[in-house]
């Protein structure tokens, strides 16, 4: 028999197969291959074998971008095809302060390096500048506005160009945000700073005059700076008119997403005056926060390199398309969750030669107006001439169940317990992808099996889905709202299928809330306005506007006509607006986030009094607890 069975790498297989490879040689007939020391050379042969089969599996995965697993072979494959992972990313805050000075002192400027500390959570962070701030003076004050400060150390690397080929220009240090590189090069023994050369990341518009550099990640996650080489930018040390030979680096090496939330700092920077001086502040330089430190970013991961390297290759560093926004936000605003991108044709009324934006940040729901000009003032580098791109705030569709959960008392110990796991399972679901992206699904069926297999004690659950938008009111002033669940309603023909928590309008004391008068179609409804009179133990409701607005249960819309809202029940100027689904599966359109609210939900623990054996008839289980899917019960919103 031929030894020929080449795919198999398990070491015991390939042992095998030498065995039977020898008995089929006659030279080998009658040997007995366990019990002869020739055994131990069948292992050596076998072992060999299989660390030979697994260093060649490994070499042929290490050579495709979607099945490398070192990171530098990654990175390095994902370099054929243009794309720089993103390093790092400091924390970025923005301050301003006031600074008195002696007399005589003209003018005063922030040098790099060190300007501010900052506490969070017992934990010093530095925070640095990398570029020159100047300031007059006036009255012997120097007034510094809107300053941008990035969490990290200022460090400074000096090379010397040789003219050899074999040099490199390599930073060893970890942890560096390659956005906060400057790079300089002058001649040997002059004072100035020199002349600066900028970062690229593609060869166009750039030619052999242009003083640029490249940078691309190298092992053990450290940076080599490239220089031109006389036909993609300026080529060192070869020219009459050459710059120089003494290259400066400044970065600064950061601790990423750990200096996020800081809003307290020190003042512990340096200040030169006109003349080059260190200047002295003749008092405490007190420090304004104006925006805390956000969007300090890890470096990027393997899974997201491998995922966006071949769109952005794709994307050619220019923003048309929707995959082209995703990947390029991504890029500029490392902590993106979720992008949805909507061109303006497709908006009712259409908004020609807009595109819109909106943006789940990683932490939090919105993004602050300072990271929106930030990510705007970026897209410009990409964006096609004539496109206006606009970022909106992000559009959530809350799910909440309420959900009726029975057990088996007799196997669990505390129905509190068994509350508290059915509402751990939940949650991790809730933080799964199909949920927490523009366009997800809640999958009714999926809850219903995490609800069962929490524990052996459930054996069944009956649960309730609702939908919920938040409105946020404009106080104090006539205004119209529009809300899209984009989900199709379902419909009681007696009414009050919109619920909402309460608030106050103009011209009314109590307080008051949304509900539906459905047309005879089923299709439509009108939307009113009512206030809640309690006497005794009973509430009555009044209408106070009976056309405050129209519902399509099709469509799934809630259109509040014109109203001036004083007030809210619910914090932050919010107005909850609820109504249940057609369709237990409920999904979010391209501009609508789903999220699975576990929080806002009803988890009702109760006895199964078959179960445990209570009740053999099941009369009491049919008649105390109620299994319709959906019941209108109060006109309010809980």
């Amino acid at each position: 028999m031929p030894f020929n069975n080449y795919a198999n790498l398990d070491y015991d297989q390939i042992k095998t197969s030498i065995k039977d490879y020898l008995r089929s040689n006659s030279d080998f007939d009658g040997f007995d291959f366990d019990g002869s020391n020739f055994s131990v050379l069948i292992d050596t042969l076998a072992y060999n074998t299989y660390i030979t089969a697994f260093n060649s599996n490994m070499v042929v995965n290490e050579s495709f971008l979607d099945s490398a697993t070192l990171r530098e072979n990654v990175v390095s494959l994902a370099s054929n095809i243009g794309y720089i992972p993103r390093s790092r990313t400091s924390a970025l805050a923005q301050i301003s302060f006031n600074v008195n000075v002696p007399d005589g002192v003209t003018s005063a400027s922030l040098q790099p390096g060190l300007v501010c500390t900052g506490d969070l959570n017992d934990t010093n962070f530095t925070f640095s500048t990398v570029d020159t701030i100047t300031s007059s003076v006036k009255d012997n004050t120097a007034s510094f506005s809107d300053i941008n400060i990035y969490q990290g150390i200022y460090l400074v690397k000096i090379f010397q160009f040789d003219n050899s080929l074999d040099q490199r220009f390599i930073l060893d240090n970890q942890s560096i945000d390659t956005s906060s590189i400057r790079v300089s090069v002058k001649k040997e023994g002059d004072n100035g700073v020199g002349v600066k050369y900028s970062l690229v990341n593609d060869i166009n518009n750039i030619d052999s005059n242009s003083r640029v550099f490249f940078i691309r990640e190298i092992q053990d996650e450290r940076y080599e700076l490239i220089f031109g080489d006389g036909i993609f930018g300026k080529k060192l040390g070869t020219e009459l008119n050459d710059d120089g030979d003494i290259i400066t680096v400044q970065y600064i090496t950061t601790d990423g997403d750990d200096g996020n939330g800081v809003e307290n700092f020190t003042f512990s920077g340096t200040l030169t005056n006109q003349n080059g001086g260190v200047i002295t502040p003749i008092s405490t330089v007190s420090v304004t926060t104006n925006q805390s430190s956000i969007n300090g970013t890890e470096i990027e991961s393997l899974s997201s390199i491998k995922y966006y390297s071949p769109f952005t290759y794709s994307s050619q560093n220019r923003a048309v398309t929707s995959r082209d926004y995703e990947t390029i936000i991504k890029k500029v605003f490392p902590n993106t969750e979720s992008v949805s991108v909507i061109g303006g044709e497709e908006l009712d009324p259409p908004e020609f030669g807009t595109v819109n934006i909106s943006i789940k940040p990683k932490n939090g729901s919105f993004i602050s107006d300072f990271s929106k000009n930030l990510i705007l003032s970026e897209l410009k580098k990409y964006s096609v001439s004539g496109i206006n791109q606009k970022i909106v705030d992000l559009k959530i569709l809350y799910v909440e169940i309420a959900s009726s959960v029975y057990y088996n008392n007799s196997l669990v110990s505390s129905s509190s317990t068994l509350k508290t796991s059915v509402i751990n399972s939940l949650n991790a679901y809730a933080n799964s992808v199909q949920l927490n992206q523009f366009g997800g699904r809640f999958k009714y069926s999926k809850v219903l099996q995490v609800i069962d297999k929490t524990d052996d004690a459930i054996t069944s659950n009956i649960t309730k889905v609702i939908m919920r938008r938040d409105l946020q009111a404009s106080l104090n002033q006539f205004a119209q709202y529009e809300l899209c669940f984009g989900n199709q309603f379902h419909v009681n023909s007696s009414g009050f299928n919109i619920k909402s928590t309460g608030f106050n309008i103009r011209g009314e004391s109590s307080i008051v809330y949304l509900t539906d008068v459905p047309n005879s179609d089923l299709q439509t409804g009108v939307l009113s306005i009512v206030k809640e009179n309690v006497s005794g133990n009973t509430s009555v409701f009044t209408v106070v506007k009976p056309d405050a607005g129209i519902v399509d249960y099709i469509k799934g819309e809630v259109i509040l006509t014109t109203v001036n809202i004083t007030s809210t029940v619910k914090p932050n100027n919010i107005i909850e607006i609820q109504a249940f689904p057609e369709s237990n599966d409920v999904v979010g359109l391209k501009d609508l986030y789903i999220s699975f609210s576990v929080a806002d939900s009803t988890i009702n623990m109760v006895r199964d009094v078959i179960s445990s054996g209570d009740e053999i008839s099941g009369v009491q289980f049919t008649r105390d607890f109620y299994t319709s899917s959906y019941s209108n019960g109060s006109l309010k919103r809980a």
